[in-house]
C-alpha cells in the first residue's frame, strides 16, 4: 500500500513526540469525543510534487509537521513548517484544536519534504475494480445493483474464443447473464450501455472512497477515482 510506503520509507518515529501530543491535544474548543474525531479525521499527504501518495489523521499530521518532515498547505497553496502554522491567525470558520494559551488551525493538506515518489499507473485487473468502472451497474439493462446482484459477464463468450480483458468484462445482473447466456450481445439482441475499456486511474487509495472529501483536497484530486485494489484477475 503507497501509505505505508510513505512512512516506513521515511523511517518515522513512533510514538509521536510528547510535545506533539501536548500539542495536539484538545484543550477547551473541542470537548470530548468531538475532539477525538477531529484528532482522527483526515489529512490528505503529498510528495513533493504535489501528488497524493497518502491519507493520514491529524494526530499523525501534527507529529510530522512538529518534526519537520512535512509542511502544511493552506487554501491559497502556501506552505508553512510548525511554527509558522502556530502562529497562524485563527477565524472562526476555520477547523482548529485547543491548545495550551490558545488554538490552532487544523491542515488538511499536508506536503512531504523529502519524498519524490510518484503513484504507480498501472490499474489492476480485479472484480473489485469493474465493478468501480462500470459504477455497480448492469451493462446490458442499466440498472444499478448492489455488488451480491452482479457478475461479471465476457461480452464475446470464452467459449467463442472472448479473452479475459479490459475490452471484454462488463458488470452484469443475474437476469441478463442467464438471458444472454452463451451468446454474443448482438445474437442475444442485447446491446452494451458504453463500450468496455481500460480505466486511466491512478493507483493512489484514498483508503475507503465513502470518505467525505475535504474541499481543500479537491485541486489535488482531479486525476482519481474510486478504485480500491484487491486481488488481481488473470488476463488473457
Amino acid at each position: 500500500m503507497i501509505g505505508t510506503a510513505v512512512e516506513s520509507g521515511l523511517d518515522l518515529p513512533r510514538p509521536f513526540d510528547k510535545a506533539v501530543l501536548k500539542m495536539a491535544a484538545v484543550a477547551n474548543s473541542i470537548p470530548g469525543a468531538a475532539g477525538i474525531t477531529m484528532l482522527n479525521s483526515k489529512v490528505l499527504v503529498l510528495n513533493r510534487s504535489y501528488l497524493p501518495v497518502h491519507i493520514t489523521s491529524v494526530k499523525r499530521a501534527f507529529a510530522l509537521l512538529y518534526q519537520g518532515v512535512a509542511h502544511a498547505v493552506d487554501e491559497h497553496y502556501r506552505t508553512f513548517d510548525f511554527d509558522s502554522w502556530r502562529d497562524l491567525a485563527v477565524e472562526l470558520h476555520h477547523e482548529r484544536l485547543g491548545i495550551v494559551g490558545g488554538f490552532i488551525r487544523v491542515p488538511r493538506v499536508l506536503l512531504l519534504l523529502a519524498y519524490e515518489r510518484v503513484p504507480k499507473r498501472h490499474v489492476r485487473f480485479s472484480r473489485f475494480n469493474i465493478y468501480a468502472r462500470d459504477g455497480n451497474t448492469c451493462q446490458y439493462c442499466g440498472h444499478r445493483f448492489s455488488r451480491s446482484e452482479l457478475n461479471l459477464d465476457h461480452v464475446i463468450p470464452r467459449s467463442r474464443g472472448g479473452g479475459s480483458s479490459w475490452e471484454n468484462v462488463v458488470c452484469s445482473c443475474h437476469v441478463c447473464n442467464r438471458k444472454k447466456g452463451g451468446r454474443t450481445p448482438e445474437e442475444a439482441g442485447m446491446r452494451l450501455v458504453k463500450k468496455p475499456r481500460r480505466p486511466e486511474w491512478t493507483a493512489f487509495n484514498l483508503e475507503n472512497f465513502s470518505l467525505r472529501h475535504h474541499k481543500e483536497w479537491m485541486p489535488f484530486l482531479t486525476t482519481l477515482d474510486s478504485a480500491y485494489w484487491n486481488s488481481e484477475l488473470i488476463q488473457d
